[in-house]
């Protein structure tokens, strides 16, 4: 039987948005600033069109937009390969017991890593590690608190997003890459020590 959602999880859906361009106004032409925010709003990567737009109003902060595109036209292989390496790491995770079964959550698991790498596009995009919003990833903290998600296998999920991601980029980019995972990666594992803390 699927049990519905409570009113307080219905709130913190809402309010656990990953993303913030707030810090972006006092570093990034203003006329970018919508069309990240209304990738974000709609919940959707950058297009084509979008990130042209970018390159042109702001050369200066789009040398990695051929990356954006290509972890984003690749997300769907890099998202298989993180869910692949969680299952080996938790085999018994999406069993009657486990922190992913049954397979809605599993579902709702690998729907927030294809968020996650959305989310880290969006950084690398606008060549700024600061792209994540203090409120909303702490409504998010108490969003996976509250539905008992597993951290420990949200935290090796989004290890893989960056590890999968990276070896698709040449080798000469990577360490410049590695900041914008890690970023993510380090709000993440703040989560688990929080809710250990309790």
């Amino acid at each position: 039987m699927k049990s519905e959602l409570t009113e307080a999880v219905k709130e913190l859906i809402q309010k656990a948005r990953i993303v913030s361009f707030s810090s972006w106004e006092a570093t990034h032409p203003a006329a970018i600033i919508p069309l990240f925010q209304a990738a974000d709003d709609e919940g959707r990567y950058l297009t084509d069109e979008d990130l042209q737009q970018i390159q042109t109003i702001s050369p200066e902060t789009s040398e990695l937009i051929p990356v954006a595109r290509l972890l984003r036209d690749r997300s769907g292989e890099i998202v298989n390969e993180a869910r692949e390496q969680v299952l080996r790491t938790f085999p018994n995770i999406t069993q009657p017991g486990g922190g992913l079964y049954p397979a809605e959550r599993a579902e709702a698991c690998w729907r927030d890593f294809w968020h996650f790498l959305r989310c880290i596009t969006y950084g690398i995009a606008g060549h700024s590690t600061e792209y994540t919003s203090p409120s909303g990833l702490n409504s998010m903290n108490l969003l996976y608190q509250e539905l008992r998600v597993p951290l420990d296998a949200m935290v090796i999920g989004l290890e893989n997003i960056k590890i999968a991601s990276l070896k698709r980029i040449d080798s000469d980019q990577q360490a410049a890459l590695a900041p914008y995972f890690d970023h993510l990666i380090t709000q993440l594992k703040s989560f688990t020590k929080e809710s250990k803390d309790e």
